[in-house]
């Protein structure tokens, strides 16, 4: 059992404002191989013969620092013509530890889509109760299409750059003219990938790494967009399942646009809870007294930064990028406020800057990663498109509703406007998993990226799953909210297969 809070705001810029750095690390003994399985009869009732080589691969594991091994799997650009090109996914592991009985693999996604898989590894990994070190290999991959995974690449820094200061204004035209760009140098680029980058795809990707890690059956974590992940691996092997963590968890059944427009609101209702805190607190630089009118305090202050620059560097866009970041964790509220102190009394956004740079993928050396790109193709590749009324109409409920933020949903949306690979006819089914072993949803009732709403609609998708609710504020709840009550039933489910009482809330902290 853990008596310790083990979450930080380290860890929440790592696994889902994207800017990951390393924190503690481990070492472990490597356990011995296991043989690798044969192809999984789930997702075909005829499976193809042509993806035995792929599932029968062995990684060659090297060290790569800090008590992690690193290898490369090659999984079929198209599962569709395994016989074609190959594409290399990388993966990383820590060890279990020795002294233990050691169960298999516990396989991790931070989220995004577009999140290092890698670099979640090496954050969560070392934090994680010893009871579960000494029961699994923590496994992390990049998926297809991310960091070191045959990364969609389409920008320099200097386009980066260009593509984060579009205005947040009502400059429509140099809008759509930018993602024209962005579309046409990821054609470029990255267009032979940009098909093959959806979901299910990697979610097939995911069979294959089971297999090869020499795994029966699939031991899973993962956070926002990999709750979307697990289920699609849900609905594709149901009969892989030994266990499965979907933290924060999206709605797949939802429209696009309706989950966009949820999460605006999201952040606006997280805003305000900052806010109410704020008011409690010493150092709190907001000079109204009413939520309603602090936050227009913020919505202005990011008006007046589009028209000029905080420090004259740091426009509109950035501000409100710095202020979304801290709202993924309530551990992060204090720099908030330092943050909004600066801008408002000083006028210099360098902090809310570098709060942006972490949500955005932007690193302190002035280099991006591809995160932007691949949560943009994943997207476009997995949504259909929306229509230019469908979006105006939308608009306008999230500039009523969420009034910070909702002006930004214009930029969203019409981004795969233009994008070079067709977009599928009709939204993916919702999962059912029929047949799965149990799955455990993690909800927090102010989450302000994945509305507790949709962590209730998986639950009842799903036809296997039990739902954990977490009374509190902030993205992700495992390791990132300081809940031992979520920690511990967690480590039970994964480590024993005990799932937590049915209805079970743990409380805000």
């Amino acid at each position: 059992m853990s008596f310790q809070p083990r979450s930080s705001t380290v860890l929440h810029v790592a696994l889902l404002a994207l800017a990951i750095v390393a924190v503690l690390t481990g070492c472990g003994a490597t356990p011995p191989a296991a043989a690798p399985e044969s192809p999984s009869p789930d997702a075909s009732s005829a499976p193809d013969e042509r993806l035995t080589p792929y599932y029968a691969q062995r990684p060659a594991w090297k060290d790569c620092g800090k008590g992690f091994q690193c290898s490369t799997v090659q999984v079929p650009l198209d599962y569709a013509a395994p016989d074609g090109r190959r594409i290399t996914i990388a993966v990383n592991r820590m060890p279990a530890l020795p002294g233990g009985q050691r169960i298999g693999s516990l396989v991790l996604n931070p989220g995004g889509p577009g999140g290092s898989g890698l670099d979640a590894a090496r954050a969560t990994g070392p934090l994680m109760d010893r009871r579960l070190r000494k029961s699994f290999d923590v496994i992390g991959f990049d998926p297809r299409g991310v960091g070191e995974s045959t990364p969609v690449r389409c920008l320099t820094a200097a386009d980066h750059e260009r593509q984060r200061n579009i205005s947040f204004g009502d400059d429509e035209a140099g809008t759509k003219a930018a993602w024209r760009t962005l579309s046409g140098q990821c054609e470029r680029n990255a267009g032979w990938l940009l098909p093959h980058v959806g979901t299910d795809n990697v979610a097939r990707d995911m069979d294959v790494l089971r297999a090869v890690l020499g795994d029966r059956s699939l031991t899973y974590l993962g956070w926002s967009y990999g709750t979307e992940l697990g289920s699609a691996y849900a609905d594709l092997f149901p009969g892989k399942v030994r266990a499965a963590v979907l933290d924060s968890a999206v709605n797949p059944s939802a429209d696009p646009l309706d989950l966009s427009v949820a999460q605006f609101k999201g952040f606006e209702l997280a805003l305000h809870s900052f806010i109410e805190n704020c008011f409690t607190a010493s150092d709190c630089p907001l000079r109204s007294r009413t939520v309603k009118q602090a936050a227009a305090e913020i919505a202005a202050l990011a008006e007046r930064a589009d028209a000029e620059p905080l420090g004259g560097s740091v426009p509109g866009g950035q501000v409100l990028g710095g202020v979304a970041a801290t709202l993924y964790s309530k551990s992060a509220w204090p720099m908030l406020r330092k943050a909004l102190a600066q801008a408002m009394d000083k006028k210099q956004g360098t902090l809310l800057a570098e709060l942006a740079d972490s949500l955005e993928g932007r690193k302190p050396d002035g280099t991006w990663s591809n995160q932007m790109e691949a949560g943009l193709a994943v997207r476009c590749a997995d949504w259909p498109r929306t229509t230019r009324v469908q979006a105006s109409a939308a608009a306008e409920g999230a500039l009523r509703d969420a009034p910070t933020f909702g002006k930004t949903i214009a930029l969203t949306w019409t981004r795969c406007f233009s994008w070079p690979v067709p977009p599928p006819k009709a939204q993916r089914p919702a999962p059912h998993a029929k047949g799965s072993a149990p799955i455990l949803i993690i909800g927090t009732l102010r989450d302000p990226a994945t509305p507790y709403a949709w962590s209730v609609a998986l639950t009842g998708h799903l036809e296997n799953a039990r739902l954990l609710t977490f009374e509190g504020d902030g993205h992700g709840v495992y390791l990132m909210a300081g809940s031992n009550c979520a920690d511990d039933a967690i480590d039970d489910y994964l480590t024993d297969l005990r799932l937590p009482p049915e209805g079970m809330r743990c409380p805000g902290v």
